[in-house]
């Protein structure tokens, strides 16, 4: 599942749900009991996921970034220490 319908599904994630699947399907790829096909479904679901999380994170970053005060209470869009 990792066509289109797929994308727009891991799209519609917040940060925290597609890190709880991406773990359960960690999980599941280490425990070894998935058939080849199944894990490489995972696998690709996964990838999928982490790059979504790695987009949520940048967002978040990008919004502090935007909001960080500086010292005399002016807004400034210095970069944040995040990451």
């Amino acid at each position: 599942m990792t066509g289109p319908a797929a994308r727009d599904d891991i799209g519609k994630m917040s940060f925290e749900e597609a890190m709880v699947e991406l773990e359960a399907i960690v999980e599941r790829l280490e425990s070894g009991e998935a058939k080849l096909d199944d894990a490489i479904g995972a696998y690709e679901r996964g990838a999928a996921l982490k790059r979504h999380c790695e987009s949520k994170l940048r967002e978040a970053q990008d919004k502090i970034e935007k909001i960080r005060l500086s010292a005399d209470g002016g807004v400034t869009a210095e970069p944040s220490e995040i990451g």
